[in-house]
């Protein structure tokens, strides 16, 4: 069985949903794969109550690193309680993060209070362990920016990131680092792509988010963290950079935010 066994200078998928239903019965071969084409190391997010277990074993099974929260697009399925849940595996498990959390105004019925309101509680727990948090950001940026700095947290991930210069500028001073994955590998991707080419370097990490965000090449079978070393070639091409670059400095990144080196 393979395991991830990170190097100085490996790629780090650094949100990759490997407990998802669609890596059942070839989990393993996935993982291999991965460990082949050079990453080092995924970080899988948990997203709701219900899956915390088998996020916990996908470390136990795989060595990955961990993140434990509560989704916004599963809002119907959490209860009050969760909360209480998620505060102690954030406790006793020893997660690097709080997430997948955030807010969703894309989807509709999502009800927008509910959400905000559990969002401020997980910031309130991310506080108080001393978490970076994994953000989902889905036409929420602007809100999301209002509650982290009112609730400020030591950084994190925005995940899939896709918004203005602006606020890229605005969350990277807020010490979070921005994530970008299947969505720049889409030539018709121009705004993203060019975020991708122009923004610092330093400001980024590399991610997959599978068996979600296919990437162009691959729109009918879901996505894998192995497609994590195309993404690194086509944002060393974006950038006009090399790709050992890309990886040296994502790497670094990835570390950096999570408190990990």
């Amino acid at each position: 069985m393979f395991r991830f066994l990170p190097d100085d200078d490996c790629l780090i998928d650094s949100h990759c949903h490997l407990d998802a239903a669609e890596f059942d019965g070839i989990r393993d071969e996935v993982v291999a794969e991965a460990v082949r084409l050079g990453i080092g190391q995924i970080l899988v997010p948990a997203v709701n109550q219900a899956t915390f277990a088998q996020t916990l074993a996908m470390r136990e099974r795989y060595g990955c690193w961990l993140a434990f929260g509560l989704h916004p697009i599963y809002l119907a399925q959490h209860l009050d309680e969760h909360l209480a849940d998620l505060e102690r595996r954030l406790a006793e498990d020893r997660p690097v993060a709080v997430g997948e959390i955030g807010l969703d105004f894309y989807l509709p019925g999502l009800d927008a209070a509910r959400q905000e309101a559990l969002f401020v509680e997980q910031l309130k727990l991310a506080r108080k362990y001393e978490l970076p948090v994994l953000l989902h950001v889905r036409r929420s940026q602007d809100r999301l920016l209002k509650y982290l700095r009112q609730f400020p947290v030591v950084g994190g991930i925005a995940h899939a990131f896709n918004g203005s210069e602006q606020q890229a500028a605005a969350f990277m001073a807020l010490g979070f680092k921005l994530g970008f994955g299947g969505a720049m590998t889409f030539r018709g991707s121009q705004r993203i792509r060019r975020l991708a080419a122009t923004l610092p370097l330093s400001a980024l990490v590399l991610e997959t988010d599978a068996p979600d965000m296919r990437p162009e090449w691959a729109q009918a079978v879901p996505n894998r963290p192995a497609n994590l070393a195309r993404f690194a070639e086509i944002l060393a091409e974006l950038r006009g950079t090399s790709p050992e670059t890309v990886r040296a400095a994502t790497h670094h990144n990835t570390l950096q935010v999570l408190g990990l080196g």
